[in-house]
């Protein structure tokens, strides 16, 4: 894997994901109470030997610079490096990255420098495991031009995703944008081909693309250089090259999930918590994913009562009640709280004598303050929540922008933006 040049295409704006990436790049979101998005991709990379990698951003891009240059620091004499690339401008072009394929475009003159025979294109928002070798060498073995590692879907989510048409060995013939009704039952497949057993081809007849490539260099640097107009992989560059390249599918068949929406993001986050057996696991020896180390001290639990749940390092719990629910990293429940189905992020920083006696007052510690409740939530870092504070939905509404308030409302999930102040016996 000395030869494979890996890109991580750290997204947009997203605005899918807003508040969340209101003041950090879409790869820097917190996941699972200590990881970052971005450590998925990179611990993959690492796993399957891949030690090149570049990771594209142009949003918000500091916490990721920090959280990057802090946890990836590899031995000097390997080649190996993690680098965030920043949009930036350039006399030959003075945009903002217009997509994808343009993110790419706009640094071929240094990734063109590198001797490697493949570019491994990955996405900087999604939950899965994966063996980059594997993926590798099907495009060696099928001699493709461009893999696209797919996922077998069933009718259910079909048209959620970029759907895919293979012949009988596996070469891509046809793609079709989130199609439905007569347009999506057309594109059925033969999913043994990839190497499903027909009873699970029966069940999962579509396949879907998960939005990651393998591209032979010359291959690529000559698509981006001949169509300058075309600014996306998944729905310009790759569907026009169909026809003249070998453009093959790779059949990944374990838990993948796109986490590019608020809803998406909080069912993957609180699936993790699932007994006895969560759909993604952070405890496999063999492929572990590697994030920043922070020393901190263990959590303290003090009279409390947690099931279903998991809590990062350095916390500070009083008798409170946690079900079903993640906190990350230096949270802070005080006694009389409930908190259910909710994602907690925890705190970038220890507030002075964080082993306090809590006192209300008028001044809102960062935490959680005594006798709140908090139900189908996701807190963002740093948030200071009052005491008898309800976040619980009680108007069940669906949408809603409260910015000057502190929180926002995605699919019925309140966001509690970071840094907020919730006063005390808010009720929300």
């Amino acid at each position: 894997m000395k030869r494979v040049l890996a890109i991580i295409l750290g997204g947009g704006a997203g605005t899918r994901l807003y508040p969340l990436t209101k003041l950090r790049a879409k790869p820097a979101v917190p996941l699972a109470g200590k990881y970052r998005l971005i450590d998925i991709p990179v611990s993959n990379c690492i796993n399957s030997e891949i030690y090149k990698i570049y990771v594209l951003t142009q949003f918000n891009s500091a916490s990721l610079n920090r959280h990057i240059a802090r946890a990836y620091n590899f031995s000097g004499f390997t080649e190996g490096f993690v680098e965030v690339l920043a949009a930036q401008q350039t006399p030959e072009n003075p945009n903002w990255f217009q997509g994808t394929a343009d993110a790419v475009r706009q640094y071929l003159w240094l990734l063109e420098e590198w001797d490697v025979d493949e570019y491994i294109i990955l996405s900087g928002d999604h939950l899965y495991r994966m063996d980059y070798r594997l993926f590798w060498q099907r495009h060696r073995d099928t001699n493709a031009d461009i893999t696209i590692s797919v996922v077998p879907m069933d009718d259910k989510r079909a048209s959620d995703f970029g759907l895919m048409k293979i012949d009988g060995k596996g070469r891509v013939v046809d793609f079709s944008e989130k199609p439905k009704g007569d347009a999506l039952q057309q594109m059925q497949v033969d999913t043994t081909a990839l190497g499903l057993t027909p009873e699970e081809a029966q069940k999962m007849p579509y396949i879907a693309s998960m939005g990651i490539y393998v591209f032979k260099k010359d291959v690529l640097i000559k698509l981006l250089k001949e169509s300058l107009e075309r600014t996306d992989f998944g729905k310009e560059i790759i569907p026009s090259s169909a026809k003249d390249y070998n453009v093959q599918a790779y059949l990944f068949d374990d838990y993948w999930e796109d986490i590019g929406t608020i809803e998406a993001f909080y069912e993957a986050n609180l699936a993790l918590t699932r007994q006895p057996h969560p759909p993604f696991s952070f405890y496999d020896e063999n492929a572990p994913i590697y994030t920043r180390a922070r020393y901190l001290p263990p959590t303290k639990l003090l009279d409390c009562h947690v099931t279903e749940s998991m809590i990062g390092e350095g916390c500070i719990l009083k008798e409170c009640r946690i079900d079903r629910s993640v906190l990350g990293v230096r949270s802070r429940i005080e006694a009389g709280c409930l908190i259910e189905d909710s994602l907690i992020m925890g705190s970038d920083f220890y507030e002075p004598f964080s082993e306090r006696q809590f006192n209300s007052g008028a001044h809102v510690y960062m935490g959680i303050g005594a006798n709140s409740t908090i139900r189908r939530a996701i807190i963002d870092k740093n948030a200071h929540i009052g005491c008898d504070v309800q976040i619980v939905n009680k108007d069940r509404v669906q949408e809603a922008e409260r910015e000057s308030q502190g929180f926002y409302i995605r699919s019925g999930i309140v966001v509690v933006l970071k840094n907020a102040v919730i006063p005390d016996r808010t009720v929300i």
